[in-house]
């Protein structure tokens, strides 16, 4: 009798590989309806990988850093019998998992704890965490085993690339998030296209450049058609948080199509400022070549904000509206994600949000499945009337997702879309201010436990009863990188605002107390 040997990734073709995807993916709706049924075996794979430049990827505590940022869906361990498997490059401190399960309303750590496993890779190099699993067939099977039924369990990953969707492949279960091979309408040109055909107001500009050549012409396009442009960006399409972001200065070239424009363009392309200021000329240019970009008119206006909208379309094909938030900015021209306000302002809110179901309708139409955000630029005139424009479709998770679950997971509470506004049950408002960017050299004076210590004395803890406080997060990072991310949350935005300032105030007050120098021993 002949015996057939099971394929291995290997062995398969792409094409292959997504007939299988395609396959595991049907499965996904049963999965779905039982959860939050309270049935036995049911589980989670939590695989928080993430890419990063090079600069950032240097450090592996980084790298950690981020991946710990989605311990806060350690909080569906407050369903009773599910099971979380979270996997990370290398083990997490266990009092910061401490941290998290004691903020479980109403559940014994002890009892949340024995169902979870925390699965390290013990490799700390800067390279995707999902990269570093598929080459570790072993640890796969030791993933694999701790799923307990895989008609039960699903696998939640940061993004979903090519890797991803192999990952749930060697693992047996399906992916809740985007397809990868729907990966280009998360590109900047992809954006553009999708905005176009919907009929959804975005920057003006051109899509699909590789060049500076193809970059100038398009900034001579878009100077004929807005003679009154000074500035432009320059976008890679898969360029995150604003770092593939570029500003060209459009002053002193004179009147649109006159003589030596081509020449004056390409010298401005030349002198144009990266939003990440260590990127070199020659690096982003050859990053364009490879993966295309954008060009797109700078909005500007009496007041500019930068809000975005958050959804997720279920396994049933159904679209839920979850949040709307302003984007906090900084960098050398505003374009790098900090932080976040939650709900967005009530002005302009539920006009991003029509817009947003305008393409997430479309989206659904496609075939995308799970969590997404739409990012806009709106901007004030002299009238006060707002105008949004749609600029950036992120197909993942993003620096929005952990904050809002926080609030979501701690009060079981509900974004309404009609009143722009986050209700618990009870009926009270609640708001946040949240940031992955509280940063200071003082910072790296402290440890873990001196941040828990400080949380304590000061009673800085997120208050169950009251449900307000402060919510820490990449946490890992604080004693070499000096950094760690917070979320307050509030009754009112200005409750919000001042419990985020008085923590960044004390924490950093116990920071430079820290680093004054101590009495050497035995001195008189």
């Amino acid at each position: 009798m002949s015996t057939t040997t099971p394929p291995t990734l290997d062995t398969l073709t792409e094409e292959e590989r997504n007939a299988r995807f395609d396959e595991l993916q049907s499965r996904l709706p049963a999965v779905w309806r039982i959860i939050g049924l309270n049935e036995p075996n049911e589980s989670v794979v939590i695989v928080p990988s993430v890419s990063m430049d090079k600069v950032e990827a240097s450090s592996g505590t980084a790298m950690q850093a981020m991946e710990e940022r989605f311990l806060v869906l350690l909080l569906l361990l407050r369903q009773p019998r599910l099971r979380i498997v979270y996997v990370t490059s290398m083990p997490i401190d266990p009092t910061i998992v401490e941290y998290y399960l004691a903020l479980l309303p109403g559940v014994i750590p002890s009892h949340a704890r024995a169902r979870l496993h925390l699965v390290p890779v013990g490799d700390a190099s800067g390279r995707p965490l999902t990269e570093k699993l598929l080459e570790r067939p072993r640890l796969l099977e030791r993933i694999a085993s701790l799923v307990p039924d895989l008609g039960r369990s699903h696998l939640v990953p940061y993004t979903t690339t090519e890797r991803e969707r192999d990952l749930a492949l060697a693992l047996g279960i399906p992916m809740y998030g985007a397809d990868p091979r729907l990966a280009p309408f998360g590109t900047k040109t992809g954006c553009r296209r999708l905005f176009a055909e919907e009929g959804v107001r975005h920057p003006l500009g051109s899509e699909d450049l590789h060049s500076v050549d193809e970059v100038a012409a398009a900034l001579g396009r878009l100077r004929a058609a807005r003679p009154t442009a000074v500035e432009a960006l320059v976008k890679l399409n898969e360029g995150v948080s604003g770092a593939g972001n570029a500003l060209v200065d459009l002053r002193g070239l004179g009147p649109a199509g006159s003589p030596g424009e081509t020449a004056g363009l390409r010298e401005a392309v030349q002198r144009m400022a990266f939003e990440k200021p260590t990127i070199r000329f020659d690096d982003y240019v050859a990053k364009l070549a490879e993966r295309g970009g954008v060009v797109e008119e700078r909005i500007v206006g009496v007041e500019l904000r930068s809000p975005s909208v958050q959804l997720r379309i279920l396994p049933d094909g159904e679209i839920e509206l979850l949040s709307t938030h302003d984007q906090l900015l900084g960098g050398p021209s505003g374009q790098s994600y900090l932080g976040c306000r939650f709900p967005a302002d009530y002005g302009y809110a539920r006009l991003i949000s029509g817009e947003a179901m305008v393409v997430a309708r479309r989206l659904a139409r496609e075939g995308v499945l799970g969590r997404f955000a739409l990012d806009f630029v709106v901007v004030r005139d002299e009238a006060g009337s707002w105008a949004t424009y749609a600029i950036e479709i992120n197909l993942r998770k993003g620096g929005t997702t952990h904050p809002f679950l926080t609030l979501q997971f701690l009060t079981d509470g509900r974004y309404d879309p009609v009143s722009a506004l986050f209700m618990t049950p009870t009926g009270r408002e609640r708001h946040l201010v949240a940031t992955d960017h509280l940063e200071s050299p003082a910072l790296r004076g402290l440890s873990t436990a001196d941040l828990f210590d400080i949380v304590a004395r000061h009673r800085l803890h997120y208050d169950q009863a009251r449900q307000v406080g402060i919510v820490f997060h990449m946490i890992s990072c604080l004693t070499e990188l000096g950094r760690v991310g917070l979320t307050a949350v509030g009754e009112t935005p200005s409750d919000a605002d001042a419990r985020y300032r008085r923590a960044e105030q004390l924490l950093l007050a116990e920071a430079e107390a820290a680093l004054r120098p101590a009495r050497l021993a035995g001195a008189g």
